[in-house]
Protein backbone atom coordinates (compact mmCIF):
# COMPACT_ATOMS: atom_id res chain seq x y z
CA UNK A 1 0.00 0.00 0.00
CA UNK A 2 1.34 3.01 -0.95
CA UNK A 3 2.15 6.25 1.85
CA UNK A 4 -0.61 8.90 1.33
CA UNK A 5 0.81 12.12 -1.03
CA UNK A 6 1.01 14.22 1.52
CA UNK A 7 3.43 12.28 3.86
CA UNK A 8 5.48 12.56 1.19
CA UNK A 9 4.95 16.57 0.84
CA UNK A 10 5.31 16.73 4.37
CA UNK A 11 8.62 14.78 4.23
CA UNK A 12 10.29 16.94 1.64
CA UNK A 13 9.11 20.20 3.44
CA UNK A 14 10.74 19.04 6.60
CA UNK A 15 14.15 18.58 4.94
CA UNK A 16 13.70 22.76 2.94
CA UNK A 17 12.62 23.64 6.40
CA UNK A 18 15.80 21.93 8.40
CA UNK A 19 18.22 22.95 5.33
CA UNK A 20 17.03 26.83 5.69
CA UNK A 21 17.34 26.92 9.16
CA UNK A 22 20.98 25.23 8.50
CA UNK A 23 21.95 28.34 6.42
CA UNK A 24 20.37 31.10 8.30
CA UNK A 25 20.90 30.53 11.90
CA UNK A 26 24.60 31.40 11.97
CA UNK A 27 23.81 34.18 9.58
CA UNK A 28 21.50 35.35 11.78
CA UNK A 29 24.27 34.61 14.65
CA UNK A 30 25.83 36.95 13.09
CA UNK A 31 24.05 40.13 12.42
CA UNK A 32 23.07 39.45 16.37
CA UNK A 33 26.43 39.61 17.60
CA UNK A 34 27.72 42.41 15.32
CA UNK A 35 24.73 44.72 17.14
CA UNK A 36 26.29 43.91 20.50
CA UNK A 37 29.19 44.98 22.66
CA UNK A 38 31.85 43.30 24.19
CA UNK A 39 30.04 42.51 27.46
CA UNK A 40 27.26 41.17 26.05
CA UNK A 41 29.07 39.41 23.50
CA UNK A 42 30.97 37.17 26.20
CA UNK A 43 28.18 37.23 28.22
CA UNK A 44 26.37 34.59 25.48
CA UNK A 45 23.55 37.74 25.46
CA UNK A 46 22.76 37.71 22.13
CA UNK A 47 19.06 37.32 21.66
CA UNK A 48 18.58 40.26 24.90
CA UNK A 49 17.24 43.35 24.25
CA UNK A 50 21.04 44.85 25.75
CA UNK A 51 23.98 45.72 24.96
CA UNK A 52 23.17 47.01 21.70
CA UNK A 53 25.79 49.47 20.26
CA UNK A 54 26.20 48.53 16.49
CA UNK A 55 27.52 52.16 15.78
CA UNK A 56 29.98 52.25 18.02
CA UNK A 57 31.04 48.83 16.85
CA UNK A 58 30.91 50.22 13.61
CA UNK A 59 33.07 53.22 14.53
CA UNK A 60 35.97 51.28 16.06
CA UNK A 61 35.91 48.76 12.97
CA UNK A 62 36.87 51.78 10.74
CA UNK A 63 38.94 53.28 13.13
CA UNK A 64 40.95 50.07 14.46
CA UNK A 65 44.65 50.36 13.06
CA UNK A 66 44.15 53.32 11.96
CA UNK A 67 41.45 52.22 9.33
CA UNK A 68 43.38 50.04 7.74
CA UNK A 69 39.88 47.69 7.21
CA UNK A 70 38.74 49.99 4.41
CA UNK A 71 42.15 49.47 2.68
CA UNK A 72 41.27 45.63 3.17
CA UNK A 73 37.94 46.26 1.70
CA UNK A 74 38.79 48.14 -1.03
CA UNK A 75 41.58 45.36 -2.07
CA UNK A 76 38.61 43.13 -1.98
CA UNK A 77 36.73 44.93 -4.49
CA UNK A 78 39.79 45.09 -6.48
CA UNK A 79 40.96 41.32 -6.51
CA UNK A 80 37.01 40.11 -6.75
CA UNK A 81 35.36 42.40 -9.21
CA UNK A 82 38.38 43.38 -10.91
CA UNK A 83 39.58 39.82 -11.27
CA UNK A 84 36.00 38.24 -12.16
CA UNK A 85 35.18 40.38 -14.67
CA UNK A 86 38.34 39.80 -16.39
CA UNK A 87 38.91 36.56 -16.00
CA UNK A 88 34.52 35.88 -16.94
CA UNK A 89 35.47 37.33 -20.17
CA UNK A 90 38.40 35.36 -21.03
CA UNK A 91 36.60 32.26 -19.90
CA UNK A 92 34.08 32.94 -22.11
CA UNK A 93 36.77 33.81 -24.95
CA UNK A 94 37.93 30.33 -24.35
CA UNK A 95 34.87 27.99 -24.43
CA UNK A 96 33.45 30.20 -27.18
CA UNK A 97 37.27 29.28 -28.90
CA UNK A 98 36.65 25.47 -28.14
CA UNK A 99 33.24 25.82 -29.31
CA UNK A 100 33.11 27.07 -32.13
CA UNK A 101 36.82 26.23 -34.03
CA UNK A 102 38.63 23.32 -35.48
CA UNK A 103 42.11 23.10 -34.38
CA UNK A 104 44.63 20.14 -33.53
CA UNK A 105 44.34 18.82 -29.98
CA UNK A 106 41.29 20.50 -29.73
CA UNK A 107 39.40 17.67 -27.87
CA UNK A 108 42.65 16.82 -25.87
CA UNK A 109 43.93 20.27 -24.98
CA UNK A 110 39.71 20.48 -23.52
CA UNK A 111 40.85 17.33 -21.49
CA UNK A 112 43.18 19.18 -19.78
CA UNK A 113 41.12 22.14 -19.08
CA UNK A 114 39.08 19.27 -17.44
CA UNK A 115 41.55 18.07 -15.18
CA UNK A 116 42.42 21.38 -14.18
CA UNK A 117 39.21 22.08 -12.90
CA UNK A 118 39.77 18.92 -10.28
CA UNK A 119 42.79 20.26 -8.72
CA UNK A 120 42.49 22.00 -5.44
CA UNK A 121 43.46 25.43 -5.45
CA UNK A 122 46.17 24.65 -2.73
CA UNK A 123 48.25 22.47 -4.56
CA UNK A 124 48.87 25.36 -6.62
CA UNK A 125 49.61 28.17 -3.87
CA UNK A 126 53.42 26.74 -3.74
CA UNK A 127 54.40 26.61 -7.44
CA UNK A 128 52.17 30.22 -8.27
CA UNK A 129 54.52 31.41 -5.12
CA UNK A 130 57.77 30.02 -7.09
CA UNK A 131 56.56 31.61 -10.24
CA UNK A 132 55.77 35.11 -8.42
CA UNK A 133 59.32 34.67 -6.54
CA UNK A 134 61.25 34.16 -10.05
CA UNK A 135 59.33 37.34 -11.13
CA UNK A 136 59.69 39.48 -8.60
CA UNK A 137 56.29 40.14 -7.75
CA UNK A 138 55.78 38.68 -4.63
CA UNK A 139 54.28 40.89 -1.71
CA UNK A 140 52.49 42.91 -4.82
CA UNK A 141 48.86 43.29 -6.27
CA UNK A 142 49.60 41.30 -9.14
CA UNK A 143 51.20 38.60 -6.87
CA UNK A 144 46.93 37.99 -5.67
CA UNK A 145 45.45 39.39 -9.25
CA UNK A 146 46.73 37.58 -12.20
CA UNK A 147 46.47 34.02 -10.51
CA UNK A 148 42.84 34.69 -10.72
CA UNK A 149 42.24 35.68 -14.12
CA UNK A 150 42.42 32.01 -15.49
CA UNK A 151 39.53 29.57 -14.37
CA UNK A 152 39.27 26.14 -16.12
CA UNK A 153 35.79 25.62 -14.43
CA UNK A 154 34.82 28.98 -16.29
CA UNK A 155 36.52 27.67 -19.39
CA UNK A 156 33.59 24.59 -19.22
CA UNK A 157 30.71 26.98 -18.48
CA UNK A 158 31.79 29.04 -21.20
CA UNK A 159 31.94 26.02 -24.01
CA UNK A 160 28.60 24.97 -22.82
CA UNK A 161 27.08 28.38 -22.87
CA UNK A 162 28.81 28.62 -26.45
CA UNK A 163 26.81 25.23 -27.69
CA UNK A 164 23.30 26.42 -25.87
CA UNK A 165 23.25 30.16 -26.49
CA UNK A 166 25.40 31.14 -29.73
CA UNK A 167 24.25 28.85 -32.61
CA UNK A 168 26.38 27.92 -35.69
CA UNK A 169 24.21 29.37 -38.20
CA UNK A 170 24.44 32.91 -36.82
CA UNK A 171 28.47 32.69 -36.78
CA UNK A 172 28.43 31.62 -40.49
CA UNK A 173 26.00 34.23 -41.36
CA UNK A 174 27.90 36.49 -40.17
CA UNK A 175 31.00 35.45 -41.64
CA UNK A 176 29.26 35.59 -44.80
CA UNK A 177 28.15 39.38 -44.66
CA UNK A 178 31.89 39.94 -44.25
CA UNK A 179 32.85 40.20 -40.35
CA UNK A 180 35.83 39.04 -39.08
CA UNK A 181 36.51 36.65 -36.62
CA UNK A 182 36.99 39.58 -33.52
CA UNK A 183 33.65 41.53 -35.11
CA UNK A 184 32.14 38.42 -35.17
CA UNK A 185 32.81 37.58 -31.51
CA UNK A 186 32.06 40.87 -29.98
CA UNK A 187 29.11 42.55 -32.09
CA UNK A 188 27.41 39.05 -32.38
CA UNK A 189 28.36 35.66 -30.14
CA UNK A 190 29.64 37.96 -27.03
CA UNK A 191 25.63 39.83 -26.36
CA UNK A 192 24.14 36.28 -26.74
CA UNK A 193 26.89 35.09 -23.99
CA UNK A 194 25.73 37.92 -21.39
CA UNK A 195 24.29 35.22 -19.00
CA UNK A 196 27.24 33.01 -18.91
CA UNK A 197 29.44 36.32 -18.75
CA UNK A 198 27.50 37.04 -15.81
CA UNK A 199 27.14 33.28 -14.15
CA UNK A 200 31.02 32.79 -14.59
CA UNK A 201 31.65 36.28 -13.06
CA UNK A 202 29.24 35.19 -10.11
CA UNK A 203 31.38 32.13 -9.53
CA UNK A 204 34.55 33.78 -9.84
CA UNK A 205 33.45 36.73 -7.64
CA UNK A 206 32.46 34.17 -4.67
CA UNK A 207 35.78 32.30 -5.16
CA UNK A 208 37.80 34.99 -5.53
CA UNK A 209 36.20 37.27 -2.34
CA UNK A 210 36.57 34.02 0.04
CA UNK A 211 39.94 33.06 -1.25
CA UNK A 212 42.21 33.17 1.82
CA UNK A 213 44.99 31.10 1.14
CA UNK A 214 46.69 32.37 -1.83
CA UNK A 215 47.03 36.13 -0.24
CA UNK A 216 48.14 34.55 2.74
CA UNK A 217 51.13 32.72 0.50
CA UNK A 218 51.47 35.88 -1.35
CA UNK A 219 51.78 38.47 0.83
CA UNK A 220 53.26 40.38 3.87
CA UNK A 221 52.12 43.69 3.52
CA UNK A 222 49.30 44.16 5.46
CA UNK A 223 47.90 47.18 3.33
CA UNK A 224 47.50 44.86 0.52
CA UNK A 225 44.89 42.42 2.22
CA UNK A 226 42.12 41.90 1.32
CA UNK A 227 39.28 41.33 3.90
CA UNK A 228 39.39 37.26 4.69
CA UNK A 229 42.99 37.61 5.72
CA UNK A 230 42.92 40.90 7.34
CA UNK A 231 39.89 39.20 9.37
CA UNK A 232 41.57 36.31 10.11
CA UNK A 233 45.09 38.41 11.73
CA UNK A 234 42.44 40.67 13.84
CA UNK A 235 41.19 37.39 14.79
CA UNK A 236 44.45 35.67 15.67
CA UNK A 237 45.51 38.78 17.65
CA UNK A 238 41.68 38.84 19.75
CA UNK A 239 43.43 35.85 21.59
CA UNK A 240 45.59 38.43 24.11
CA UNK A 241 43.52 41.67 22.81
CA UNK A 242 39.90 40.79 23.25
CA UNK A 243 39.05 44.45 22.01
CA UNK A 244 39.40 42.55 18.46
CA UNK A 245 36.22 40.51 18.90
CA UNK A 246 33.54 42.89 18.38
CA UNK A 247 35.49 44.06 15.20
CA UNK A 248 35.82 40.81 13.58
CA UNK A 249 32.25 39.76 13.94
CA UNK A 250 31.14 43.45 12.54
CA UNK A 251 33.96 43.35 9.87
CA UNK A 252 32.47 39.62 8.74
CA UNK A 253 29.02 41.20 8.59
CA UNK A 254 30.26 43.69 6.29
CA UNK A 255 32.10 40.91 4.12
CA UNK A 256 29.57 39.49 2.98
CA UNK A 257 27.36 42.25 1.60
CA UNK A 258 29.21 42.75 -1.58
CA UNK A 259 28.28 39.00 -2.46
CA UNK A 260 24.47 39.41 -1.36
CA UNK A 261 24.04 42.56 -3.06
CA UNK A 262 25.71 40.62 -6.55
CA UNK A 263 24.07 37.53 -6.43
CA UNK A 264 20.40 39.72 -5.86
CA UNK A 265 21.04 42.07 -8.49
CA UNK A 266 22.65 39.56 -10.87
CA UNK A 267 20.24 36.59 -9.98
CA UNK A 268 17.65 37.12 -13.32
CA UNK A 269 20.86 36.57 -15.58
CA UNK A 270 22.32 33.37 -13.46
CA UNK A 271 19.21 31.69 -12.90
CA UNK A 272 18.69 32.35 -17.09
CA UNK A 273 21.97 31.00 -17.56
CA UNK A 274 21.98 27.85 -15.37
CA UNK A 275 18.49 27.29 -17.41
CA UNK A 276 20.26 27.41 -20.79
CA UNK A 277 23.13 25.11 -19.63
CA UNK A 278 20.92 22.49 -17.82
CA UNK A 279 18.80 21.83 -21.43
CA UNK A 280 21.65 21.71 -23.38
Amino acid sequence: MNPPKFLGRAAVNTVVAISVLYTLIPALWLVLAAMKDRDALFGSDILSLQGFSPLKNLQDLFAMDKGIYGRWYLNSLLYAVGGAAVSALVSIACGYAFDKYVFRHKEKLFGLVLAAVMVPQTVLALPLYLLASGTGVVDTVWAVFIPVLFNPFGVYLGRVFSQGYVPGEVVEAARIDGAGELATYFRVALRMLGPGVVTVFLFQLTAIWNNFFLPMVMLSNQKLYPVSLGLYSWNSAATTSPEYYPVVIMGSLLAILPLVLAFALLQRFWRSGLTAGAVK
